[in-house]
């Protein structure tokens, strides 16, 4: 294996770049030239640069290289809304140093780890100029709102043309309480459902010339909270069903409504699938013979990436680096994983501590910033070099 020399801490280039990208307002779906930065540089390092705008959004595919394995760094410029900016320490689109973090919106979630997979990147090339496989970089900017013509979109495109991800580290902050301590190797699946229940509007004086879908759904929904849908495994906890929203009534106190609305949402595992969970629930409301209707629509199906060559060899560079054996979890929400999931067969996540992140003034550890680049060079030297 060749060695790639490491650089010391006060480098500062991977907190230049970050400082350069948080300075971008980049509200999803908004990648305010954030893209154009990135783009500039991989292509001065000889990456091939494809952009890829699909409506609103703003997509870059860079690969340097063609042949196998091919490793991607996969990660978002766009940011969610910075909220009330009195409140905030600093404009949150004017990168602050102080107290010993960089403060700004994207500091964590992901400007800085799209900085460092972006640094690593050169600093790997410059180290082994011709690798045994290939780099690429995706990035979008519909990642923190609809995502639909992002990543998704992005995947679609390369799997046209039969173009597959061999390994994919996803820069989402994962670690809960300092640098390193959690990896995600895989994220549980949303599906969601709008239940209507109809019953017979009428005067709450005259109940039996009405039939109320309160009544009637009452019961059933109880039934459904308590339902274990499954145990889940060995890398997923069991699945949940949750009711949203849930309305009924037309405002007046002397009528029985019409209709009862329901907004409902299992998050899953890998231990059911979308056709068994909608069975299962169809089942219990048709035992109860009563009229209704379903809306389905799935967010996200779960992914996993067992125990094995990248997540190994993530988890062996995190320890040489921070000295710590991180967790490996599937917990959390969804992320871009599951698109990039559907043509490559290892994806995981790791980025900086996430106790910031969507609130007011992000920010992250500017002690993690270089080990985190760090930490991506060093799995990048695993496997490739």
């Amino acid at each position: 294996m060749a060695e790639v020399p490491t650089r010391p801490p006060a480098d500062g280039e991977t907190l230049a770049l970050a400082r350069q990208l948080i300075a971008r307002a980049s509200v999803t779906p908004e990648d305010g030239g954030c893209q154009d930065i990135l783009a500039q540089r991989l292509q001065s390092r000889g990456f091939s640069v494809e952009r890829l705008r699909f409506g609103a959004v703003d997509n870059l595919w860079a690969r340097r290289g063609s042949s196998r394995p091919l490793v991607c760094f996969a990660g978002h410029t766009d940011v969610v809304p910075p909220g009330p900016l009195r409140e905030w320490r600093s404009d949150p689109f004017v990168p602050t140093v102080a107290d010993g973090r960089l403060f700004g919106r994207g500091a964590a979630d992901m400007k800085t780890p799209l900085a460092a997979m972006t640094i690593a990147a050169e600093d790997f090339l410059r180290a082994v100029p011709d690798p045994r496989g290939s780099i690429a970089l995706l990035i979008t900017s519909d990642e923190e709102g609809a995502a639909t013509d992002g990543t998704a979109r992005v995947v679609e495109r390369l799997q046209a043309r039969g173009e597959a991800i061999d390994y994919c580290i996803v820069g989402e902050p994962t670690c809960a309480a300092q640098l390193g301590d959690t990896i995600r190797n895989g994220r549980r699946g949303s599906l969601s459902g709008t239940l209507k229940v109809r019953g017979v509007q009428g005067h709450i004086a005259y109940p039996q010339l009405a039939k109320n879908p309160v009544h009637l759904a009452a019961p059933v929904l109880a039934e459904l909270a308590a339902m274990q849908w499954d145990s889940g495994n060995q890398y997923f906890p069991p699945t949940t069903w949750q009711i949203s929203n849930i309305h009924a009534g037309t405002g007046a106190a002397n009528v029985i409504p019409g209709e009862l609305e329901a907004q409902f949402n299992f998050r899953f595992s890998t231990a059911s699938s979308v056709a068994s969970l909608k069975e299962r629930l169809h089942a219990v409301l048709d035992r109860h013979a009563f009229e209704y209707s379903i809306e389905w629509t799935l967010g996200a199906r779960p992914y996993l990436t067992p125990r094995g060559d990248l997540v190994d060899k993530l988890a062996a560079a995190i320890g040489e680096v921070s000295g710590i054996q991180p967790e490996v979890s599937t917990g959390g929400g969804t992320s871009d994983g599951r698109f990039i999931a559907e043509i490559c067969p290892q994806v995981a996540e790791f980025g900086p501590v996430n106790d910031s992140i969507h609130k007011l003034n992000e920010n992250v550890d500017l002690a993690a910033i270089e080990p985190l680049r760090e930490i991506y060079l060093r799995t990048l030297r695993k496997l490739l070099a």
